[in-house]
């Protein structure tokens, strides 16, 4: 994304409330209704929108929403391969999209509804999980997950306490979120030690939650983001997977990883930045291990010392070393597949999170770690071009 670097910025997000599943209508009406909202908070009409992104097995399509949002032109579509991984990557397609012409406004966004969808299994997961797994007895997301994180345990010597201050920083933040689906609800040490076994090693607290909803942000060139004076830009936002990658059906290498290792290089070397210099970041953690793997990914700490940065104090807002999920993340804020990520990615920038981080410029987000192809990205106010 070199020649991408600050091409590109957000100036619009919209996100409905998370929904109990099956609770939210259909996925269509929750879609259109973050769209809006984003182009509202971007004082875009919706029908200027000319480009339509999202990732994963994304079912509002663009032209399907073009009667309701007024659409006078629908000019780029596109769909990031992937599982939740494509999401920063999804906003490179976007600013790809705008940089070369062949879109002036567009939108990336995620709607899932269990009201008229296979929520988790098919809109989530997409019904692909190998049958060497499903044979032995493996179906669900997070099973397969904590095959990873065993070995991050077990093999490597990442003590699990990372993977309670994890979940203890989110829950932490949704109490200043009176939106998030966690608020009220404080997770003490005692309480996460007495929560239910999911998959070993994952309790009930270190898992994501399942809801419907929709979100979406609005991007447009930066000539024309000058008239915003709190718009994100986006610095770098690579999509892919490297050798040793990929669906391999457990036999990826280092199995503790979350797969961003190739990604991560990228990411830095593009954007001109390093992980010190990161002021907060939204990592995604459909399971609170693969969040820690991530972070060890992308170089905020090693194998070895993990368990010196990753603790409750360091991860929680104001003035911790990393900030993380700030809004409550998947697991307290709620769950959009991932989506909701961005817009408190953008929300930091702005200085309008509920759990703010003083003078935040460098605002990091990562998609869906352990996917197949994995993606990042990390954007910056103005002054970080």
């Amino acid at each position: 994304m070199t020649g991408l670097r600050g091409a590109a910025a957000v100036v619009g997000v919209g996100l409905t409330p998370h929904h109990r599943r099956s609770t939210g209508g259909p996925a269509l009406r929750l879609c259109l209704e973050a769209i809006v909202a984003a182009a509202e908070d971007a004082g875009i009409h919706p029908g200027d929108i000319d480009g339509f992104v999202s990732y994963g097995a994304e079912r509002s399509e663009g032209q399907k929403m073009m009667p309701a949002l007024g659409t006078k032109e629908l000019r780029f579509a596109g769909l990031a391969w992937s599982h939740g991984g494509g999401i920063p990557g999804a906003l490179n397609v976007a600013a790809s999209a705008i940089a070369t012409g062949q879109a002036e406004v567009v939108v990336v966004y995620r709607s899932l509804s269990e009201y008229d969808g296979r929520r988790l299994q098919l809109d989530v997961a997409q019904d692909d999980t190998a049958a060497q797994f499903l044979v032995n007895g493996l179906d669900a997301p997070v099973q397969l997950c904590a095959l990873g994180t065993m070995r991050l345990l077990e093999g490597e010597g990442v003590p699990a306490s990372t993977l309670r201050a994890m979940a203890q920083a989110s829950y932490h933040h949704a109490q200043r979120n009176p939106a998030a689906v966690g608020n009220g609800t404080v997770l003490s040490d005692a309480e996460y030690a007495r929560s239910r076994w999911i998959s070993e090693p994952y309790r009930l607290f270190d898992c994501s939650r399942e809801n419907d909803g929709a979100a979406a942000v609005v991007l447009v060139s930066a000539e024309r983001a000058r008239d915003y004076p709190d718009a994100a830009y986006l610095l770098s936002a690579p999509l892919g997977a490297a050798a040793g990658w990929g669906p391999l059906e457990g036999n990826q290498n280092p199995l503790w990883s979350a797969g961003f290792g190739a990604v991560a290089a990228r990411l830095w070397a593009e954007s001109g930045y390093r992980p010190e210099d990161v002021d907060v970041a939204q990592i995604y953690e459909n399971t609170t291990g693969m969040g820690v793997s991530a972070l060890i990914d992308h170089g905020f700490c090693s194998l070895e010392d993990a368990a010196e940065l990753i603790t409750f104090d360091n991860l929680i807002a104001p003035h911790g070393r990393l900030p993380i999920n700030t809004a409550g993340g998947n697991l307290a804020e709620g769950f959009i597949h991932g989506m909701g990520l961005v817009v408190e990615t953008v929300r930091q920038l702005r200085g309008t999170s509920v759990n703010q981080v003083p003078d935040a410029r460098l605002s990091l987000m990562t998609g869906g770690p352990g996917d197949a192809v994995v993606s990042s990205a990390l954007l910056g106010t103005r002054d970080t071009l």
